[in-house]
């Protein structure tokens, strides 16, 4: 059992490293209940940016979660940054510390850096509309809509059999039609992209669930491009489009803290 003074031992809670040399502070915004200062360790060109924190494991609860992705946004609103995971605390509460993990890292952070600076993740979810995305079907799959017509003023239970065998014909036009869709957007936005993360699809009207990782420079002509799909195909399909985030899919970045 936990003695008291372990309970409320000390650390820092690491968020991030960025590119920067000198003191920096993004106010009272740190996780927990606490609202600790969130700020920059520094060592040559880069810094941590941490806050204080008791030494816990914080809950992958949807409050700390948030807190830990808007002190990442705030930085990003002036760094590149490299997110580090959630709950990644140092059991140390002075900041020499840090400094010597950063020492030990310099040259992995600074590559890191390097390939990252400049650049943006943005998340793009594209979801199929179910009535319209069925009727295109139908329309465009002639032994589909022919056999639906031969059935429609026949008795159901009748019937049983050829309308499994449309469901079947359906649901296999449907994994044609989001997969054709999927490369025609896929195809559209990657040349614009250093990098592209395809991430698991939920639901079978989900079409495209990506994240793009975009210089600055280049986002103008993404959006662009996204809007121009929106255009052409919004009435099948519906485009969520989420920036600026940080590079969570490009960027997996563990940091041991023990030694």
């Amino acid at each position: 059992m936990s003695s008291n003074s372990e309970l409320t031992k000390e650390g820092k809670y690491i968020y991030g490293i960025i590119r920067n040399s000198s003191d920096v502070e993004f106010g009272p915004i740190g996780i927990g209940k606490r609202a600790d200062i969130v700020y920059g360790i520094v060592y040559k060109d880069i810094s941590a940016v941490v806050s204080n924190s008791p030494i816990i494991q914080y809950e992958a609860r949807r409050a700390n979660m948030t807190t830990h992705e808007k002190v990442l946004e705030a930085v990003m609103e002036h760094y590149t940054v490299l997110p580090v995971r959630f709950s990644t605390i140092s059991e140390h509460d002075d900041d020499s510390a840090i400094k010597r993990l950063l020492v030990k890292d310099y040259g992995k952070f600074d590559e890191m850096l390097r390939k990252m600076d400049g650049r943006k993740e943005l998340g793009l979810k594209v979801l199929a509309h179910e009535n319209p995305m069925y009727e295109s079907i139908i329309e465009k799959y002639n032994e589909i809509r022919n056999l639906r017509g031969k059935l429609i003023n026949l008795p159901v239970d009748k019937t049983h059999y050829q309308r499994m065998k449309i469901g079947e014909m359906v649901a296999e036009a449907l994994k044609k039609e989001t997969q054709n869709y999927k490369k025609i957007i896929l195809d559209s936005l990657t040349p614009v992209a250093d990098d592209v993360k395809i991430n698991d699809n939920y639901g079978e009207m989900m079409i495209l669930n990506a994240a793009f990782l975009i210089k600055s420079s280049s986002e103008p002509t993404f959006d662009n491009l996204v809007n121009e799909l929106d255009e052409k195909y919004g009435q099948l399909m519906t485009f969520k489009y989420v920036g600026t985030l940080p590079p969570y899919n490009f960027v997996n970045l563990i940091i041991n803290t023990k030694d």
